[in-house]
Order: C-alpha cells, then structure tokens, then sequence
C-alpha cells in the first residue's frame, strides 16, 4: 500500500484503530474552556469525533495519510526566508500551506483513488475520505498509526519529515492490520510555545484556539480582539510561526506535486497591492485556493490590521503615505466590520 500511496503523492499511510475512547474527556475539557472560540460545530458534533463509528456506521479500521506541502522550490534555509518576512512590515504574510492549491481537493481525490486501488487488491470494502473536513480526530489517528507523535503545539511531528504536511483519513469497514505508534521526540523543548505571538500554547499540548492567529484570520468572523491586533503584524492568512521555530522542521519535505507550488500574490505581494483587491479580484485570484473560503470582508479585515501595524514600524514616507491612502479608500466600505478595522488602523499613525 505504501508504493500505491507514494504514486499518488502521499508520503506514508498507516492505520489505526478507532477506539478513541481515551481521548474523550480531554475533547470535553477542551470544549468546556471555551478553547474552540466560535467554532460552535466543534461542540455540536459533541464526542462523535472521537467516535469514527458513529460518524460513518460499520467503520472498523481508519486508513491515514500524510502528504508533504513545502512548495518544490523551497530553500533549504526556508525558515530563515519565512522569519525574515516579519521584519519587512508591510508585505503580506500568507501560510505557507495556503499558497498554492486548496489541499482539501488535492487530497480528498487522491484519497479516493488510494481507497479503490485498495478494494482492487483486498476486496469490495465501504470506504468514505476525509480531510480536515468532518468531525474527525486527524491528528490522534495520525499519532496511532505512526505518522508521527503529537507536539506541544499540538501538530503531529515525524522525525524525517517535522509537521510541514497534510493529514488525511479513509474510514473503511474491513479490519486492517494497525501500525504501530512511534515514541515522541520533543523533550524539554518549549520553542514552539515560546515562539507562539498571541500565546495561544496554554500549556504543552493544549491550543487556546481564541488567541490563535490561524483562527482569528480564518475561522473567526467577527473583529479581531483589539489586544490582539498588534501581535497579528503583518501576518494575514495563518501563522507558521510555531512550526518554523521546531527544530524537526529541519527535516520538512517538499511536495512531490506541482499542486502545491506558490501561486501569483501569495508570496512577496505589499498589503496595499493585496488590500487593492475588489470582491472580483478576489475571487479571481484566488479560485481553487483554501484562501477563498474566508471571503472578501474577511481578506480585507485582516489586511487593514496588517497595515495598521505597519505604520507603527520605520516605514518610509511613501510607504506610509500609501499605506493611509489606501485604507481611506475603504473607509466608507459596506462592511461594518472591515469600516472598523480600518479606522483602527488609520488610528495607528499617531501612535
């Protein structure tokens, strides 16, 4: 199965089990501080997540995948080149798993693909593909079946590989022979939770997904807190900050697919260039992308908190010139939420 998994651009596939049940308290704890911030469907699937029997009926084993995303240009000293992006205010900041295609199509494809090619060679089997798109507890399937173990920042990390990839799963009704788990490789290292701006890391293993930048720019669809705003920076789609301070991710793969090759603006683009952008635009620019599903209001949003910390940096006159012209442009916007978010950030100049 590895071979098959390999043609299709995964990297490993393993399998586990689904008895989850020792997970369930700490799902519910979770949930009950809060940490889930408004993403109300984490509570209203409740402990189906950790129950893959009750998600998808006659479910015995679970197939899990892992695919590398590191664009295939990427430099060696990739996460020099990530850090030194912060120290130049008013270019854009993009995830760097966000920058080419949207990972929910390249992978669920290819899942299904992978899952036939098994019924070939084992028999008919009821199968159903995931990732990262139904209550599913990816990260603890992954860590089961030896993907790799789970790091304080809570991403699963494998030795030859650090977190720089996608995790997939195909629920199947025929027992497989489960892989074994493999022991955890972080030590006292706390660079990650020390590394994390907004700390979101609470405690190892433990996301406040509340102050989590990937959330607030992503899943969070209100304004973003006002003491969070200045540690965004210039971060405008997700943060990798604690995946580029791990030192497994020395060892991070590039993708063995184009699909995952940076994409036109996602990488080197000035905010004013981004935040220039109309609901066209937008969608145009940003069509088969995981960026798309945040929508305009929320592209501009995180954009002008960008800005607004841009013009608390040195930036040259012009720079800061073009940055305020550029927000005054939108202050009249019909969002409510993207007319609040750029006079705060307006407001930035004088302080």
């Amino acid at each position: 199965m590895q071979d098959w998994a390999r043609e299709l651009g995964f990297s490993q596939i393993g399998v586990s089990g689904v008895d989850l049940s020792s997970c369930e308290d700490g799902l519910l704890q979770w949930l009950a501080a809060g940490f889930h911030g408004s993403m109300d469907y984490m509570a209203a699937h409740g402990l189906k997540r950790a129950r893959p029997a009750e998600l998808v009926p006659g479910t015995v084993s679970v197939i899990t995948a892992r695919m590398d995303y590191l664009p295939r240009d990427t430099l060696d000293d990739w996460q020099t080149v990530e850090w030194a992006r912060q120290h130049r205010p008013q270019e854009a900041i993009v995830s760097v798993y966000a920058r080419g295609r949207d990972y929910h199509k390249v992978l669920r494809s290819r899942l299904q693909k992978l899952a036939e090619r098994i019924a070939q060679e084992l028999g008919p089997m009821g199968h159903r593909a995931f990732t990262d798109s139904a209550p599913v507890m990816e990260a603890e399937l992954a860590r089961r079946s030896g993907q790799g173990w789970r790091g304080k920042h809570t991403l699963v990390l494998s030795r030859d590989a650090g977190s720089m990839f996608f995790l997939g799963e195909i629920y199947v009704d025929m027992a497989l022979p489960e892989t074994a788990p493999v022991t955890a490789h972080c030590g006292s290292c706390s660079s990650c939770m020390d590394a994390c701006p907004t700390g979101a890391i609470v405690a190892p293993h433990r996301v406040d997904a509340r102050r989590c930048i990937s959330y607030l720019t992503i899943e969070h669809d209100g304004p973003i807190p006002l003491e969070l705003r200045p540690l965004l920076a210039n971060r405008i789609y997700g943060c990798d900050d604690c995946q580029l301070a791990c030192p497994w991710n020395k060892f991070a793969q590039r993708a063995s697919l184009p699909d995952f090759d940076v994409r036109g603006g996602m990488v080197g683009s000035t905010l004013v260039q981004l935040f220039s952008w109309d609901e066209a635009t937008f969608l145009r620019c940003t069509e088969g992308s995981p960026i798309r599903r945040i929508g305009h209001v929320r592209w501009l949003r995180n954009i002008a908190v960008a800005m607004g910390n841009a013009l608390t940096t040195a930036l040259s006159a012009d720079d800061r010139a073009a940055i305020q012209t550029a927000l005054q442009q939108r202050a009249s916007h019909d969002s409510e939420i993207v007319r609040e978010h750029v006079q705060w950030a307006l407001a930035q100049a004088s302080q």
